[in-house]
């Protein structure tokens, strides 16, 4: 009897072992079981997508989302996001993809099991497009200078690595023609149109380049002034910018290229700052570089006359925009024997010709009598007055006189002046004389 019932125990004990083993067995969780929803919406930056979790695994689930890599499979290790905690569907927005890039997703669920991954599903994120923008309206026309700009609304989806206008003489200019580069990125920008060419129509646009090409905005047009300044119609001119972006017409006068306007620049090549004087009595006692405008009046004189520069100034060496500098006493008289094979190399009446061949025709900033005035060599001398070593800026001299500084030094005791040119109203001479370094006196550069 106490065997049968030993029996029973044992039996007992082993049926009631295998099946809590059963149990335990059967309730083991296992990772999430779901599927992963098509891409919608794909942009060149974004996609939405999801997935439906259809069974937990036997636990809670933690966090459920998208996964996504350029390469196959990825996973949670991959970049991924947080969107869901229970079963069912849940949707996800990826952001920060690559445009015209090609995508794998898989949805995943992640419970105490581990991770359970949905089907893998591809895409391919839109293509960088052109952008979009417009043209502003031009406006401060001059004779030889406009201002526009755009506006870029779009950049495509690709980053702006160049904007700005350009602009040409025939209709859709394109970034082969003139153009200005001003900055990156969207939003709006100004633009300067320099080195114009006086009552001449010229089209412009805006653009805008990131690596889908380049945009451009709608087509605007203008006229430019006609110049103040008579150059000759016959000539050609080429041109030059200074650091500040002033633009001069130039002219090739035998084997020399010289400026054909008077230098206006109030910084030197290098950025620095040129000191400006304004007082009428501080002159005779300066001693270091300066301008100034005739009469102090830079509104009205400067577009037509330039700056009066000291000798000081000119001594600097840098003056002239790069590859240009102020003449020496030599390259003057080259000049002069240019335009009169006779010419002589001596102080005062330099040539009794060369004056008139120099000067600007007409009266308009020369006085009556301006005898013998041709311009033909297109140097367009231009009336510029003097500021005297006093401070004074003598009316007579404005429409009388144009006088030029040299580099060259003049050694004498008991002072050291400088060499300068001067043309007259009345007269084809060209003069060759010898300056105070504080006189302020117009600038012409010739090319180095």
């Amino acid at each position: 009897m106490k065997n049968i019932l030993k029996i029973i125990v044992i039996v007992f004990i082993s049926v009631a072992f295998a099946v809590i083993m059963y149990s335990c067995k059967k309730d083991k969780a296992t990772p999430p079981i779901l599927t992963t929803a098509e891409p919608s919406e794909i942009t060149q930056k974004t996609v939405s997508s999801g997935g439906n979790i259809t069974s937990d695994g036997g636990e809670e689930i933690i966090i459920a989302g998208i996964c996504w890599s350029t390469s196959a499979n990825p996973s949670i290790k991959d970049k991924h996001t947080n969107d869901a905690k229970e079963l069912g569907s849940f949707t996800s927005k990826l952001i920060g993809l690559i445009p015209n890039t090609k995508y794998y997703i898989r949805a995943y669920a992640y419970n105490k099991a581990g991770a359970g991954y949905g089907n893998e599903v591809t895409f391919t994120t839109s293509p960088i497009t052109l952008a979009t923008l417009t043209t502003t309206d031009v406006t401060l026309v001059t004779s030889n200078s406009a201002t526009s700009g755009g506006i870029i609304t779009d950049d495509g989806g690709g980053i702006i690595t160049a904007r700005g206008i350009c602009w040409g003489t025939s209709a859709n200019p394109t970034i082969i023609d003139e153009h200005s580069t001003d900055g990156t990125g969207t939003g709006n920008f100004t633009s300067n149109m320099k080195c114009l060419s006086s009552a001449t129509t010229y089209y412009v646009r805006a653009y805008a380049t990131n690596s889908a090409g380049t945009a451009y905005g709608d087509q605007q047009s203008f006229t430019a002034e006609i110049s103040p300044i008579i150059f000759n119609p016959n000539l050609n001119y080429g041109s030059v910018a200074d650091i500040e972006g002033n633009c001069y017409k130039t002219i090739q006068i035998g084997n020399q290229t010289w400026m054909a306007e008077n230098l206006m620049t109030t910084n030197y090549n290098d950025g620095s700052i040129i000191p400006n004087v304004t007082g009428d009595n501080v002159w005779s006692i300066l001693i270091t570089d300066a301008y100034c405008w005739y009469y102090n009046d830079e509104a009205t004189y400067r577009p037509v006359y330039g700056a009066l520069y000291n000798w000081y100034a000119v001594n600097t060496g840098k003056l002239c925009p790069t590859g240009w500098h102020i003449p020496s006493d030599a390259e003057w008289h080259t000049l002069v024997l240019t335009l009169d094979v006779g010419a002589q190399d001596i102080l005062g009446t330099e040539s009794t010709i060369a004056g008139g061949k120099l000067k600007e025709i007409g009266t308009i900033h020369w006085k009556s009598q301006n005898d013998g005035a041709t311009n033909e060599s297109g140097f367009t001398a231009i009336p510029g007055g003097l500021r005297q070593a006093d401070g004074v800026c003598r009316q007579e001299q404005i429409d009388g006189y144009a006088f030029y500084w040299s580099s060259t030094e003049v050694i004498s005791a008991p002072v050291t002046n400088a060499y300068s040119r001067m043309v007259g109203y009345n007269a084809t001479n060209m003069y060759k004389k010898s300056g105070a370094k504080v006189v302020g006196a117009s600038i012409r550069c010739v090319k180095d």
